[in-house]
């Protein structure tokens, strides 16, 4: 297999009547399933029965989605607040599974799963996967983990009802991995096949990537090291696993399946809608989602979304790639600093400099410093100071440009950065803030 040309594609619908829905309909839709929802949580949790009473707002006064402004929001800390089942609209009896966020940011978070909801997470993959050019034929290899990890599971489960078969390899053990690929007929992974000589052999169809925000830059040359299309996906477990969104041959943003998960970016500030084009937070709210459904969920993930019908013929909103989360971005002496802008900024400039990096932040004489290691090709530390002078220099304007601050450049070896093959670790603050 090799990559498709966007003129050779052939656009694959799983369910076009939803898919390709008018906005008219589906917004019909989208109010009847909420009206149904809030009425459910209301006589079904305390929590949100609770925070609704506290602002005056009962079942009744929610007519459409248009009233979805009205609704409370929910936090990943009242999640953890009401762990384990605080939040559930069932009786326990009906959970058939549990899956829990990887924790790296505090005490795990659980979500929680009917059998419905795991059919609704199953379908909302298999559309993503179709719409990757996928078919009940193709084999995928799953380098997500399993366990409470939502990432392996959901992978699983969209395959399942693409009756395509499915290789659980979870994440780990890079050698076995590309052995299996090969058997059985991520720019880590594509690394690693790339040098050990058998990207050819993997006859590899379509890489479908997500788990962490990685920029345009990076999938291109993904796709350059594996000569595949590389397609974006979308998903946190507190509302399903990865299958929330997906993104079509046109990568003009990723496709929300808003008709279980209605989308709003709103002003972090304020909490006014934003409009199509503008950057603000995502949150969504699960409109048929029995074990353990959210109203207003805030995901903390930065984005914008274009409702426009998109050239594939889909009419489900796109979001655009993130550009960081409300938690991962770093104010540097008052410039707000996203680990992607630099990952983008490394990428342009090529000749030897990787995309593999660390940012460090750290306070002194009370001002914020950040100092970033980079990775760079190995004849650098072999050449005269000179040329290692110069490039460090190149790579400090780069940034500087691109952060609208100035920071300090390591530049090291390549593998001296801890490689990851779960969530990548990019960002240490020594600050204590």
């Amino acid at each position: 297999m090799a990559k498709v040309a966007l003129k050779d594609w052939k656009e694959q619908i799983r369910d076009p009547k939803i898919e390709c829905m008018s906005r008219d309909e589906m917004t019909a839709l989208q109010s009847e399933r909420l009206v149904k929802q809030v009425k459910n949580v209301y006589d079904h949790v305390e929590f949100y029965r609770k925070k609704m009473d506290d602002i005056g707002i009962e079942p009744g006064d929610i007519k459409g989605i248009e009233d979805i402004g009205k609704l409370p929001f929910t936090t990943k800390e009242d999640l953890r607040a009401n762990y384990p089942f605080g939040l559930l609209a069932v009786p326990q009896e009906k959970i058939v599974r549990v899956q829990g966020t990887s924790g790296t940011t505090g005490k795990l978070t659980l979500a929680s799963y009917t059998q419905k909801d795991v059919d609704v997470w199953g379908e909302c993959v298999a559309r993503g996967l179709t719409m990757a050019g996928l078919t009940a034929e193709d084999r995928l290899h799953i380098c997500y983990g399993y366990g409470l990890f939502t990432g392996g599971m959901g992978l699983d489960f969209g395959a399942r009802k693409l009756g395509a078969m499915a290789i659980p390899m979870s994440a780990g053990n890079t050698k076995r991995q590309l052995m299996c690929m090969e058997d059985f007929g991520a720019l880590y992974l594509a690394e690693a096949a790339n040098e050990a000589g058998i990207v050819d052999k993997l006859r590899l169809k379509v890489g479908i990537n997500g788990a962490e925000p990685w920029t345009e830059e990076m999938r291109l040359k993904i796709e350059e090291l594996l000569n595949v299309n590389c397609f974006d996906i979308y998903g946190l477990c507190e509302i399903t696993g990865p299958g929330v969104a997906l993104e079509c041959i046109h990568h003009k943003g990723m496709h929300i399946y808003e008709d279980y998960f209605y989308p709003e970016v709103l002003n972090p500030a304020d909490h006014t809608p934003c409009a199509d084009g503008e950057t603000g937070e995502l949150v969504f709210t699960t409109l048929v989602k029995e074990g353990m459904p959210l109203l207003r969920y805030r995901t903390k993930d930065l984005t914008s979304i274009d409702h426009s019908t998109c050239e594939c013929g889909r009419t489900l909103p796109r979001i655009s790639k993130f550009k960081g989360r409300t938690d991962d971005m770093k104010v540097i002496r008052g410039v707000n600093v996203f680990p992607t802008q630099v990952e983008t900024a490394l990428l342009s400039i090529g000749g030897g400099v990787a995309p593999h990096y660390m940012m460090i932040v750290d306070r002194e004489n009370n001002l914020d410093v950040l100092t970033v290691m980079v990775e760079v090709d190995e004849k650098y530390f072999s050449d005269e100071i000179r040329k290692l002078d110069e490039l460090k220099n190149k790579v400090a304007a780069v940034l500087k440009q691109a952060l609208g601050v100035a920071v300090r450049v390591k530049l090291v070896e390549p593998k001296t950065i801890e490689r990851s093959e779960g969530k990548a670790k990019r960002v240490i603050d020594n600050r204590g803030l």
